[in-house]
Formats: C-alpha cells, structure tokens, sequence
C-alpha cells in the first residue's frame, strides 16, 4: 500500500528523519511508538506530504506521491488523517460536517452522503448526534466523528496521529474501541500513538522510532516481548 525509500526530513539543521526505508502492506495495521520527538509524527505526515520530505520518496498504491507530477490532492482523497485535535467546523453540524469534503470534491451527491453519514454515526453508536453542533459533543464523541468523517471518503488507507492524547484518559477507550473495529474491518492503518495496549491488541507490527530511525521492528509479542535493540528496552521499562 505505501513503501517509503530512504527518506529525510530535516527542519533547518534539526534532521528528525534519517534515511528511513519502510513498507506497509495493504490491510496492515502499523502502530508506531517511541519517546516524544523521536520523529513518529513526522513520519507520519509525511506519507501523505503534510510535510514535504527534504529527501527520499514514497509510494503509494504504486504511485511515486513524491513526484513533481503527483496530483497530492486527489492522493490525500484516498488516505484519511486522524490528528490528536478533531478539526471540526465549530459552525456546522454533525452531518454537515461529515458530508461537505464528499459532496463538494465530487465523491458523492447531497443525498449519497447523508444516507452515508447517518450509517456512520450509527456505526460509532452517535447517530443521534446528526444534528448536533461539535461544541455540544464530549472530547471522544468528537474524535469518532472525527474518524468516520475521514471514512466518508472511502479511504485506501488511514493515518491517525496521536488520536487519543487530547483526551481525557475515561473518553480514551471510545476512541480506540472505533479504531479496532476498523481494524477488524481490514483497514489499512499507521498509527501513532502511546497506548501501549491498543499497540499489542491490534498491530501486524510494531515499529520503535527514535533518533529519527527505526530502531526495532517486529510483531507486537517480539517488541514489547523480546526487545532487542537497548533503546527499546529503555523505552519501554519506562512506559509499559
């Protein structure tokens, strides 16, 4: 689904990724952990040039979105972003903002999208929210609005970026029981994040970033199990 070659990052002198080579398989799930400024989220907004790599390139579905040619656009239409904030229009409701990106790009017509939309919020168990304004919503009520938005555009992949750490800790397991459940549906997934336990219930793999490189990858029972590199013991005696 996405393989990422030799890729780079720097901000002014400050190099966050160092030559970092990676492959995610379609129907994958890649949780990516490590210390605060390891890089992780950087990583992660560059697969779909949130930020633009200083070096290296990425493919997507085949094509090379790292290219002067690449429509990013069209590309981002097809990889859902999950970020720690919800990003929510404060001015429209919960459908309107569910079905403004679909209707308005062309994806799906007016009455598609609402008939989408509802299906949607009765899936995360908020459909009678529908009518709702975000402000009338709790912290995890808004990120699983803010999950299935991304979903309204039928992505091939979904990138969530620290989805939980804005939460308060009781709205945490909301969010990630929404998270498992697409999981289980075969999404594509890359998530950052520091819930140790989501990592090992649902990643394929677990990849352990610091430095700027990945310094472990394996299963989630060879990482949080077997650790081989030191700087992953380090990490996680700390955090598990």
């Amino acid at each position: 689904m996405i393989t990422v070659n030799h890729l780079s990052k720097a901000f002014g002198d400050h190099l966050v990724l160092d030559d970092l080579s990676e492959h995610i398989e379609k129907g994958e799930k890649v949780v990516i952990i490590g210390p605060s400024g390891s890089g992780k989220s950087t990583f992660l907004r560059c697969m779909n040039l949130l930020e633009k790599p200083t070096a290296g390139q990425i493919i997507f579905d085949g094509q090379d979105i790292t290219s002067k040619d690449a429509d990013i656009n069209k590309i981002r239409m097809q990889m859902g972003m999950v970020f720690q904030h919800f990003n929510l229009f404060p001015h429209l409701s919960i459908t309107r903002n569910m079905t403004l990106a679909p209707v308005k790009l062309g994806v799906l017509s007016k009455d598609e999208a609402e008939e989408k939309a509802k299906k949607l919020l009765d899936r995360v168990g908020l459909l009678e929210k529908a009518d709702s304004y975000p402000d009338q919503l709790s912290g995890g009520q808004k990120q699983r609005i803010a999950i299935v938005r991304s979903l309204m555009m039928n992505p091939k992949m979904m990138l969530f970026d620290e989805p939980t750490s804005a939460l308060d800790p009781e709205m945490v397991g909301e969010v990630l029981e929404v998270m498992k459940e697409l999981a289980s549906d075969g999404m594509t997934m890359a998530v950052v994040t520091h819930e140790m336990g989501f990592a090992r219930e649902v990643a394929n793999r677990v990849l352990f970033v610091d430095g700027g490189k990945v310094l472990e990858s394996g299963t989630p029972d060879q990482v949080f199990g077997n650790p081989q590199n030191e700087r992953t013991k380090e990490f996680l005696s700390k955090v598990l």
